[in-house]
């Protein structure tokens, strides 16, 4: 197994703090290097998440979250890929591990998320799908969430109370955890009443936009042996695989193109292909998971990974719901930390938030939202333009 151990785990609560990302990002990495119990001259290397809304610094995070520590020489890398950077960044940090380039590797993502729904930052970028989905279609994130949700209804029979209650379900969890931003539980009667924003989809159904940081220490199982760690949590699979053609344009639903009109679709869809990675490499299944961390950007969107994880067949995602599996309890609980339902969106730390919750909850110490007897946990988002992102944790 190529594992590596998941020696610290660190966060900066999620909020709308109005602060730069750098100040979140450096208290998620001491939060980490505290927890790991060493210090940041142990370090031999940042990978630091890329964000494209924090300026020249946004764009070099390795070496920004390096000089905030205090320049001491570790080598730095910064990766950029849309929501999957958290994961990305994970995956640079176990390859230089398992390289031998490094023994000890400080992941940071963080990010001061503007107000409203996200645009495309940068510019006028015509040969960029996000750039025109806005523009040509006036689609903001919002608009595809509800494409999804409705074509869930037509093929699944989803209801918009499966989704509202998707909704109840996060919440519950977030309100124990103390680095969620929403702490409040709420009712399905309080999601039916918020406004809608894209039909069907109301106002709670939809993640907000938040600021936010996430930190991790990874080394070398022999390194944590030496560091007395006892049996650390390993991350033992992560997946960062692009879609199969013809799926061309992510950004939308399955709307045909010229391909995919001609072809016939791909025997996975993009969901299904990252998981199946994770779990080839990881060499373990839906059935051997304890709990699951999904990008739960909309409600409806939730149900879709549940079945893209093989947590239950196609047009099941509903059923498991309502069967209280994925609730905390339950027989595969998903977003036991409360999803970005809970947190909102704060791109280039969600991902790494994600191991974070896995970590806690598999050494058992996630307090009242934990997971019982958990052993093995997986992650799962996408990030824009074919970004996938699946994290395997185990001990």
């Amino acid at each position: 197994m190529n594992d590596v151990a998941v020696l610290g785990a660190g966060m900066h609560p999620w909020g709308k703090w109005g602060r730069s990302f750098v100040e979140y990002g450096t208290a998620a990495a001491r939060a980490a290097l505290a927890d790991a119990g060493i210090g940041w001259q142990d370090v031999r290397s940042v990978v630091g998440a890329d964000t494209v809304r924090g300026g020249y610094p946004g764009y070099v995070a390795g070496a920004t979250f390096a000089r905030a520590l205090g320049w001491q020489g570790a080598r730095v890398t910064s990766v950029y890929a849309a929501c999957a950077s958290g994961a990305q960044a994970i995956d640079t940090a176990r390859a230089q591990i398992l390289a031998g380039m490094a023994e000890v590797v400080l992941v940071v993502g963080a990010d001061s998320a503007p107000k409203g729904f996200f645009a495309p930052a940068g510019g006028d970028r015509p040969d960029d799908p996000d750039w025109l989905r806005f523009r040509l279609l006036g689609a903001t994130n919002p608009a595809y969430f509800g494409l999804y949700a409705r074509r869930r209804m037509a093929l699944h029979g989803d209801t918009t109370d499966d989704f509202a209650q998707v909704k109840v379900k996060n919440a519950a969890a977030g309100a124990l955890n103390p680095y969620a931003r929403y702490r409040t539980a709420v009712s399905a009667r309080q999601v039916a009443s918020s406004p809608v924003v894209a039909d069907p989809l109301r106002l709670l159904d939809i993640c907000a936009t938040s600021d936010g940081g996430a930190a991790l220490v990874l080394s070398s199982m022999a390194y944590a042996r030496r560091h007395g760690a006892g049996v650390p949590v390993r991350i033992r699979a992560v997946s960062t695989v692009t879609p199969t053609y013809p799926r061309t344009v992510l950004d939308l639903p399955d709307i045909a193109t010229d391909s995919a009109v001609a072809v016939d679709p791909p025997a996975l869809g993009f969901g299904e292909s990252i998981a199946r990675a994770a779990y080839e490499e990881a060499g373990l299944g839906p059935d051997d998971l304890s709990l699951a961390e999904v990008y739960d950007l909309s409600t409806a969107l939730e149900l879709q990974w549940y079945e893209d994880l093989g947590l239950c067949g196609p047009g099941e995602g509903a059923k498991l719901l309502r069967e209280g599996a994925t609730a905390l309890g339950g027989r595969i609980p998903v977003n036991a930390s409360g999803g970005l339902a809970s947190f909102g969106e704060a791109v280039p730390a969600q991902a790494v938030a994600q191991v974070c919750e896995l970590t806690w909850q598999l050494r058992g110490t996630a307090g009242e939202r934990q997971v019982a007897g958990a052993r093995a946990g997986m992650t799962a988002n996408q990030g824009l333009f074919g970004h996938g992102s699946a994290v395997v944790a185990v001990r």
